[in-house]
């Protein structure tokens, strides 16, 4: 099967879809990250899959890469405002996998759980 642009839903996972796009989003709508941070807060990526995915989202246009010309290079990345507008869907995406936890009698317990800072 081929991916149908045309199609919302599927236009939508090709941006965010795989394991960690999601998360990068999410921890990137607290602020600015740098690499080493981004690694740091999501649990099991490695950093040529962190890498890839920042990458992917870069050329989605889904957040920015900003370089500093500084000894050693700083880079931050942070959403652009593509990015932001998922924010609610993440948000929905969080709220029903909670609902669905508790109805398999599990409690949430994870990162996006906690109240984000930046909710512009």
């Amino acid at each position: 099967m081929t991916y149908n642009e045309n199609c919302p839903v599927e236009a939508t996972l090709e941006l965010i879809g795989g394991k960690y796009k999601a998360l990068i989003l999410w921890r990137l709508s607290e602020g600015k990250l740098r690499f080493s941070q981004l690694r740091d807060q999501i649990n099991g990526v490695t950093p040529k899959m962190l890498t890839q995915q920042l990458r992917e989202l870069e050329a989605k246009l889904l957040i920015r890469r900003e370089v500093f010309p500084v000894v050693p290079p700083k880079v931050e990345y942070s959403l652009t405002e593509l990015g932001q507008s998922l924010m609610p869907l993440l948000t929905a995406m969080r709220d029903w996998g909670t609902d669905y936890l508790r109805t398999r009698s599990m409690e949430p317990n994870c990162f996006m759980m906690e109240p984000r800072l930046n909710t512009n």
